[in-house]
């Protein structure tokens, strides 16, 4: 298991105002560089990729940016609800209103 280079195709720049592991970017020991890669293994040596950082302070870092990357995405997700709600509301009304209309009218037709 040594570096062949192919890892160098995906080397990763420094991402700006957040971590690597918090932007998605992994590390082999081996190859000794951080990728930007799908997988769990690297594609130059085979060895796993590091997903989350050793260091205890980093460590917390990450666990910090995840849960407010979370709670910005639960946040998210409840304007939207609150503005599909009135939408789905008034098509509902007209829908019963409709069909009271069409009981209706097969009422009388029917002698």
């Amino acid at each position: 298991m040594t570096c062949k280079g192919i890892c160098t195709r995906y080397k990763a720049q420094k991402p700006v105002g957040t971590g690597r592991y918090a932007s998605g970017q992994k590390r082999c020991q081996i190859c000794e560089i951080f990728i930007k890669w799908e997988g769990l293994w690297c594609p130059c040596c085979g060895y796993r990729l590091r997903t989350k950082p050793r260091n205890l302070k980093y460590k917390a870092k990450l666990r910090a940016r995840v849960e407010a990357d979370q709670l910005e995405a639960v946040a998210g997700r409840a304007m939207e609800v609150e503005e599909i709600a009135p939408v789905v509301a008034k098509s509902t009304r007209k829908a019963k209103t409709t069909k009271a209309v069409k009981k209706v009218a097969i009422e009388p037709v029917a002698i």
